[in-house]
C-alpha cells in the first residue's frame, strides 16, 4: 500500500515536472521536427534511460545533498557553466544554419546516445528528485526501505518516458509546420538555455 502510493505521487510529479519546454523534451522535439518520429523516440528512450540513474542517485544522497548547501549550490553551479555554453552554441548554430535543414528521417541507434548526451547535461532532475525524495522521506532513513526506493525510481523514469512520449506525439499535429519551426527551433532554444541561466543564477543567489 505505501508503495502504491508513493509510486502515484512520484509518476505524477515527474510527469509534470517534464511538461514545461526544457532541455530534453524540446530536444525530443526537435528531433522529431528535423529526424522523423522515430528518431525523436530514441532520444526519449536514450534520456529516460539516464533519468533512471538519475533518479537512483537522488534517492540514495537525498538526505545528504538535501541537507548540505556547499552541494547543492555546486550542482547549480554546474548547471549554470553547461547552460551558457549551450546558449552560446544554439545562438551560434542558428545564424551560421539561417536555412532549413534537411535531416535523414531514417530511425538510428544515435539518437539514443543524443538523449543519453542532453540528460546528462541536464542536472536540474537530479535536484528535483532529491526534493521530492527528501519530501517523501524516501531513504531519508539510515536503514534504507528498498522497496520504497524502487518504486519510487520507477515512478520517476516512468513519468518522465511518458512526458517525452506525449511530445513524440504531439509531433502529429505540428507535421505541417515542419518547415517553419525547424527554422526557428535553434533560436527557441537559444532562448531557453537563456532562460534557464537566469533560473539558475535566481536560485544560486536567492536560495
Amino acid at each position: 500500500m505505501e508503495e502504491t502510493k508513493l509510486f502515484l505521487i512520484t509518476y505524477f510529479a515527474a510527469l509534470i515536472g517534464v511538461v514545461p519546454p526544457g532541455l530534453v523534451n524540446m530536444t525530443v522535439a526537435k528531433t522529431c521536427v528535423e529526424s522523423g518520429k522515430k528518431n525523436g523516440m530514441y532520444v526519449a528512450i536514450g534520456a529516460t534511460i539516464v533519468v533512471f540513474f538519475q533518479a537512483l542517485i537522488a534517492v540514495l544522497l537525498a538526505r545528504y545533498i538535501f541537507n548540505n548547501p556547499f552541494v547543492r549550490n555546486i550542482l547549480l553551479r554546474a548547471g549554470l557553466v553547461i547552460f551558457i555554453l549551450l546558449t552560446v552554441y544554439f545562438f551560434v548554430k542558428a545564424r551560421r544554419d539561417p536555412h532549413i535543414a534537411t535531416h535523414s528521417t531514417k530511425a538510428n541507434s544515435n539518437s539514443i546516445f543524443k538523449g543519453m548526451l542532453v540528460a546528462v547535461l541536464n542536472i536540474f532532475p537530479i535536484p528535483y528528485f532529491v526534493a521530492l525524495g527528501a519530501a517523501l522521506n524516501v531513504g531519508g532513513d539510515i536503514s534504507h526501505d528498498w522497496t520504497l526506493m524502487i518504486s519510487f525510481v520507477l515512478a520517476a523514469t516512468m513519468g518522465t518516458f511518458t512526458t517525452l512520449y506525449f511530445y513524440v506525439l504531439s509531433f502529429i499535429q505540428i507535421e505541417d509546420k515542419t518547415a517553419l519551426i525547424t527554422r526557428y527551433s535553434n533560436y527557441f532554444m537559444a532562448f531557453l538555455m537563456l532562460l534557464l541561466v537566469i533560473i539558475t543564477l535566481i536560485r544560486i543567489f536567492y536560495y
